[in-house]
């Protein structure tokens, strides 16, 4: 293996990394109204994210400096055929960060709610216009011989492309319902349950849709196969864990979905990073788009020394903030963002609905 090809291994892990930490996060800033009735049940659901959400977003960070350096060629053709989504979707992550911080700032309930509808706004676009931006990777955009993009904005509109992007924003909720069902307890625990229920087999379906869609666009290799297997394969367990108030396996279930569907992109792009439409032989590959041998050596160290202090470091993040949190008895006026409590901190048996049945549940 190349050192090209491995920073193609490497790029794609790390987009397949983001999008299973960050797709939680995206998930609950959507449906945070939907997971608490009132503010304090809100800020329940908030603050299941709140240690995390922008540590979560290194990995997009490092996974577009990861193309620039690596894949010149790529990173440039690509930037130029969709900026105006990634603009898009650089103002969506923007208004969910601030919306983050600014919906504790005042106590109006006008106030939380027009940052709530920010917030929820951000959560879903970002997420669709990533998963517009992959599909259009696999299904191709019209590219020149001189690896330059000779479309439009409507080009980037494609069936496929869009049902990518519907797909990663489902599995963002399913996957978001599952990881506040895993940290928390009390009523918000019992709504990210029914709304795991309701959304399993919704999911479940377009996974479905996606596996076979992938399959007839990329005519894929044994690799295309076994991804495409496994998201199928999770994704129904994933369905079925949350039936059963499982709340570990079902998360980790509504994980490797996500991956998959990420991954199936790569592995079915693999030897090429952008399919052109206008002909095979002007796709953009793993060799006509890297940068040069010296180049990549250098990268390689660096990763190599810099990449598991960051994923220490985030393992412990994750480590520290293992509890599970309860509703808070009231909201915060002065919190910029909703503060994390760990459930055992809560008032013997205020928000517990069921505690013998939150106890047989395996975390």
């Amino acid at each position: 293996m190349t050192l090209a090809e491995v920073w193609f291994v490497l790029i794609a892990v790390l987009w397949v990394g983001f999008l299973v930490l960050e797709g939680f996060d995206f998930g609950v800033g959507a449906l945070h109204g939907v997971l608490g009735r009132d503010e304090a049940g809100r800020e329940t659901a908030l603050g299941t994210i709140a240690p995390v959400w922008d540590g979560n977003e290194v990995w997009l960070v490092v996974a577009g400096a990861g193309m620039f350096a690596a894949f010149p060629g790529w990173y440039a053709t690509m930037f130029s055929a969709m900026y105006l989504a990634l603009i898009l979707l650089l103002v969506a992550l923007i208004l969910r960060g601030v919306a983050i911080v600014l919906r504790g700032k005042q106590e109006g309930p006008g106030w939380r709610r027009r940052w709530s509808a920010a917030l929820i706004a951000g959560s879903v676009l970002a997420p669709l216009l990533i998963g517009i931006a992959l599909g259009n990777l696999l299904r191709g955009l019209p590219i020149g011989s001189d690896q330059e993009f000779t479309g439009s904005f409507w080009d980037l509109l494609q069936p496929y492309a869009l049902y990518t992007g519907l797909t990663v924003v489902v599995l963002c909720l399913l996957h978001a319902a599952a990881f506040v069902g895993l940290k928390t307890v009390g009523p918000v625990h019992d709504r990210a349950d029914r709304t795991g229920r309701m959304l399993g087999p919704l999911a479940a379906a377009v996974v479905v849709g996606f596996a076979a869609w992938t399959l007839a666009t990329a005519s894929p290799g044994a690799g295309g196969w076994i991804v495409a297997l496994v998201a199928v394969a999770a994704v129904l367990v994933a369905a079925v864990a949350i039936g059963r108030g499982r709340d570990g396996l079902a998360f980790g279930a509504t994980a490797v979905t996500t991956a998959a569907v990420v991954g199936s992109i790569f592995v079915n792009l693999y030897p090429r990073v952008m399919v052109s439409t206008t002909g095979p032989a002007d796709d953009l590959t793993i060799q006509n788009t890297s940068s040069a041998h010296y180049s990549l050596t250098v990268m390689t160290w660096v990763a190599g020394v810099l990449l598991p202090v960051v994923l220490i470091y985030q393992g412990w993040t994750y480590h520290v903030f293992r509890r599970r949190l309860g509703a808070p008895v009231a909201a915060t006026p002065t919190a910029q963002i909703p503060s994390p409590r760990p459930a055992a901190e809560q008032p013997a048996g205020k928000h517990r609905t069921d505690p013998g049945r939150t106890h047989a549940r395996d975390h």
